[in-house]
Formats: C-alpha cells, structure tokens, sequence
C-alpha cells in the first residue's frame, strides 16, 4: 500500500449519500421514539383519566415547547413509517436501483416533512 490511510477520521467532512442519511434517520427517530413512550403514555393517561386530570393535560399540552417536543415526535413517526415502506419495499428488491433508491429517499424527506407541516398545523 502506497498510501498512508487516515488514522483518524473526520465524519464532519464525510459527505453520506441521500440513502445513508435516510437510513440514519430510520434508525435515530425509531430510538427517539422509544426514549419518548413514556412521556407519550402519560399524556394519554392524563387526558383519560378524570376531567381534572384532561385539564392538567390542556394546560400542559399549550406551552409552546411541548408543542415543539409533540412536533418534532410527530416527524419523528411519519419518518419512521415512511422509512420503514421504503425498507420493506427494498426487501422485497423494489427500487434498489441506485436512480430509484435515490429518488424514493429524496421522497421519503419530501412526504415526512410536507406531513408534519400539515399535522403541525392542524394540531397547533
């Protein structure tokens, strides 16, 4: 080997392509959605539970940064799920041409970001 390789790399000028960065993304925002179940499952119970307790809810529900933690949990989700038809359609070898695998992720990015926009705001 003539060159010498680099002892240490710097992933900040590693450029990913569109498909690596998507698959990141499938995986981070599966991780954030597990982190973020029980804050999830105590918002439900507090809008279940008793009138009093849906109004706690309410009330924690209008403050601007859990609004801004609910939408950033709701990109979250609708990437995870458009990720994840883009992953089962490349199991089942659809689209993994590199034409295809790059448009269905530029894709995947267009359709999760326009749904949140639309969810945010209807939901804020």
């Amino acid at each position: 080997m003539s060159k010498s390789r680099p002892k240490h790399l710097d992933l900040t000028k590693i450029r990913f392509p569109v498909m690596a960065v998507v698959s990141g993304m499938h995986r981070i925002s599966g991780a954030v959605l597990f982190l973020f179940i029980p804050l999830l499952l105590w918002l439900l119970q507090q809008s279940l539970a008793t009138p009093q307790t849906f109004e706690a809810f309410r009330s924690a529900v209008a403050s601007p940064l859990l609004k801004l933690i609910l939408l950033g949990l709701v990109w979250a989700y609708l990437h995870h799920l458009c990720a994840g038809i883009r992953h089962l359609a490349l199991d089942l070898d659809r689209g993994t041409g590199l034409g295809a695998a790059r448009a269905s992720s530029k894709a995947v990015l267009i359709v999760s970001i326009g749904l949140t926009l639309v969810a945010g705001a209807m939901l804020w």
